[in-house]
């Protein structure tokens, strides 16, 4: 058990905020008793330097071995490494951290795209590890000796794990790679550069030493990974190379590359050794990324989870799978092309033959495996043009253009009704059983090493895409719903062997329903935590769908709610009490476009949004979809004298330049979605923002086949009276919430927020006011929209902005 204020040894700053104490010292508690904190703190609350020393304190007081911190947000991860810092900046003995980095940005023939453009950095680096993985490996004698790695360092082989490699192999192997190596030197070339330093490695991929290799085609190898080993899996750099004993990929990757080192292996050999490492979701909970982490969770790991709000939503995805129509004809195309290596002749047959029977996979089985994929290649087709037809009519075979410019989901079960799909119960008739879904990911792991072991020139999936499918049978109905998926992808080709191939690509989906089991499951396999979010409330909606209410008989579980700590007198808040915006009420905004033919619905909205547009500053208005904010911002344009930008569904490049707009120069009104990316994880802090208005709740599509069967799911799980509103309404209101969340990120800025739409108010018929925070609820007024300009006016009047 910690001293009471041993914490206060490792606390970043002079002095904690009254909130950030309790917090610590909860999380502390809850820590010591194998528990989990839930906590709600807005900006200002100091929730990431609160959860690092509430960390901090249980690692070294014995209780941990280290801290996971996950978040989904990048600046939120460049939060916790600075916050890491300024702890280490005080302690004589620093804590040693780690931020990890995907394989893609730290591969340096990928940074470099050295690969063919048709291949991706990660399936090539997998296939380049196991070729050098075999050259490496150890053909006898004592493998613990001592190595000497690329750059020279020399290496201590000793150790209990078992060394199936030749650490003086692998040495070799990547000095071959040199630019003077004997044979090898070009003239003026130097070695491969990235991330600002030069590798002792040739630009180009190295293939094997004929000396190393008895094929005569040698293999392409990674002279980075060979390094790896000739260290022993080691790393050459180390946490003091990192800024106040943190390393990020500003320091490994060009650490490791210029010593010759696979950086992300680099970073993966630091991990077991870190007192605290900083990542996201996907490590924690995407079971293709997990496995980089899987060795240290476990009950001696405190977990913070940041941004928690986002947990269903984020691990809904990750848990869900999909399989694209183009994959599912390569892996087909990966069975046929094994099969008719097999049918080339008797010694052909005998070789293909015997290296499946190595896997315990006999050539029938892969005969079946193409057979049932070109049948569900065959169902697929039938089954969307049937859907299309039924739905839009025979005229879009002639006319693509007809398809609506949108996902198109084709659900394959009622999704309010629990029953298997239409695609396992058309298997089952054909005689595809449970047998063959669940034998089709050994065939695919046999099928791609015979077609290795020939020497055949190709990238398989069959491995992966059987897996999938494995899923597909094994996973329950009722967690799960099965789909066709259109994605609208328009591209001109002649070559494209169905109409509707013009504008969509279609695929096979997995939807997770319920991703709370999966949260459940992996909380209890760690030792306590903290999860913590500026929108968490209500607890204990929060609780039940994230799992931690099922771990409550036998964990604490505590939750603290915090108010925004800055100067109330500096913000306005209100609730405009306008006609509740519905698409029932409003219209369609494509056929509102002149205000002659408004109701008075969207007149009394293009009220409100007028008056808000003219506060002064940069103001951001958040609507319910796209479509209604360039409804929006085209009306705002020719109202309001400032300029007006429209948000949009569209790349990363796109909305930073928009951002970057809109923080430039004076004043602006930047009109967007409210389920968009610039409505949170955003800090528009000093003067970025001056007023938010949330406009309506920001429900999703309630008519989408996902959104009914997650309804249907959680009506399920915690009852019918509880659905719509743990798996609509609470994610609504907490969307909103974060919205205007942006608007007072410091202790001396100035804003007005504003939620507008009666169901903001508390005696509305579906009220979402009892799921604002307590805080909330005390402190946003009620008015109506004639009363805002007069209101608006006075509140800027007495204030003066502070210098910009």
């Amino acid at each position: 058990m910690a001293d009471a204020d041993a914490w206060r040894s490792y606390f970043g700053f002079d002095e904690p905020y009254d909130n950030q104490r309790n917090a610590i010292e909860t999380a502390i508690d809850a820590g010591e008793r194998g528990g989990y904190l839930a906590m709600e703190g807005p900006c200002g609350t100091g929730k990431t330097m609160a959860a690092l020393t509430a960390g901090a304190t249980l690692v070294r007081e014995g209780e941990y071995e280290r801290i996971v911190v996950v978040t989904p947000v990048k600046q939120q991860r460049a939060q916790f490494v600075e916050d890491l810092r300024t702890m280490n900046a005080s302690l004589d003995d620093p804590l040693a951290g780690i931020a990890l980095v995907g394989k893609r940005d730290l591969c340096p023939y990928g940074r470099e795209e050295v690969f063919p453009d048709s291949v991706g950095t990660h399936d090539r680096c997998e296939d380049l590890r196991e070729n050098t993985a075999g050259l490496v490996e150890s053909e006898g004698g004592d493998d613990r000796a001592v190595a000497s790695s690329a750059d020279g360092t020399a290496v201590d082989a000793s150790g209990d794990e078992d060394i199936w490699w030749d650490p003086q192999r692998a040495s070799d192997l990547a000095k071959a790679a040199r630019p003077d190596a004997a044979g090898q030197r070009t003239l003026g070339t130097g070695g491969l550069e990235t991330a600002g330093v030069e590798t002792p490695y040739r630009p180009e991929q190295p293939a094997a030493p004929e000396s190393m290799t008895e094929s005569d085609d040698p293999p392409l190898y990674c002279p980075f990974e060979a390094d790896w080993y000739a260290r022993n899996k080691g790393s050459p750099v180390g946490f003091a190379d990192g800024d106040r004993n943190v390393l990020t990929a500003d320091e490994y990757l060009p650490g490791a590359a210029e010593r010759g080192t696979c950086p992300h292996r680099a970073m993966s050999a630091l991990l077991d050794s870190a007192d605290v490492v900083v990542g996201n979701y996907n490590h924690l909970f995407d079971p293709n990324a997990r496995p980089l982490l899987e060795p240290i969770l476990d009950e001696d790991t405190f977990l913070v989870v940041d941004e928690a709000h986002r947990l269903e939503e984020r691990v809904r995805d990750l848990l869900s799978d999909r399989v694209g129509r183009a994959t599912l004809k390569r892996a087909r195309n990966d069975c046929e092309q094994l099969l008719a290596r097999a049918r080339q002749g008797t010694d052909h047959k005998a070789q293909v033959r015997d290296r499946l029977a190595s896997h315990e996979v006999p050539l029938e089985a892969v005969d079946r495996a193409r057979a049932f994929y070109d049948d569900v290649l065959g169902w697929l087709d039938d089954q969307i043009a049937a859907e299309l037809t039924a739905e839009y009519g025979p005229e879009w075979r002639t006319d693509a253009e007809r398809l609506p410019d949108r996902l198109v989901e084709l659900p394959l079960r009622d999704p309010e009704t629990v029953e298997p799909d239409e695609l396992t119960t058309w298997a089952q008739s054909e005689g595809y059983t449970g047998e063959l879904w669940r034998s089709l990911s050994a065939v695919g792991g046999a099928v791609e090493d015979t077609l290795d072991a020939l020497g055949v020139t190709r990238t398989p999936v069959c491995t992966a895409v059987g897996a999938l499918l494995g899923r597909w049978w094994e996973r329950d109905h009722a967690s799960s719903l099965r789909e066709i998926a259109l994605e609208h992808s328009p591209r001109k080709d002649s070559s494209l062997e169905q109409p509707w191939q013009a504008t969509h690509t279609a695929g096979l989906v997995r939807f997770e329903c319920m991703p709370g089991e999966r949260l459940r499951e992996t909380f209890d396999e760690l030792g306590g935590g903290v999860l913590m979010s500026a929108t968490l409330e209500p607890m204990d909606v929060f609780e039940e769908v994230s799992g931690l209410a099922a771990l409550a008989a036998d964990r604490p579980i505590r939750t603290r709610a915090y108010d925004l700590p800055f100067l109330e007198q500096n913000r306005a808040s209100w609730l405009v009490d306008a006609d509740p915006f519905t698409a029932r009420n409003r219209g369609d905004p494509a056929e509102n476009r002149d205000p002659e033919t408004w109701n008075r619905t969207r007149d009394e909205y293009a009220h409100v949004l007028r008056t808000l547009a003219r506060s002064p500053g940069n103001v951001l208005l958040a609507l319910p979809n796209y479509r209604e904010a360039e409804w929006a911002a085209a009306y705002l344009t020719e109202a309001v004298d400032k300029p007006v930008l429209c948000d949009e569904s569209s790349s990363n490049e796109e909305t930073e330049r928009l951002k970057s707009r809109f923080f430039t120069g004076d004043g602006k009104v930047l009109v967007t979605s409210t389920r968009g990316t610039l409505t949170e994880g955003v800090d528009y802090d000093g003067a970025k923002l001056r007023c938010c208005g949330v406009v309506g709740v920001p429900l999703v599509n309630i008519g989408s086949p996902r959104v009914r069967a997650v309804k249907r799911a959680y009506a399920d799980a915690f009852g019918d009276e509880h659905a719509f509103e743990y798996s609509l309404t609470v994610p609504a209101v907490r969307r909103a919430r974060q919205t205007i969340g942006r608007v007072i990120r410091g202790t001396d800025e100035v804003g007005v927020r504003a939620l507008v739409g009666h169901r903001y108010t508390p005696d509305a018929r579906h009220s979402v006011y009892p799921y604002l925070s307590a805080d909330e609820q005390a402190e946003f007024v009620q008015l109506t929209p004639e009363f805002l300009p007069g209101q608006l006016d006075a509140f800027w009047a007495e204030r003066d902005l502070p210098d910009d």
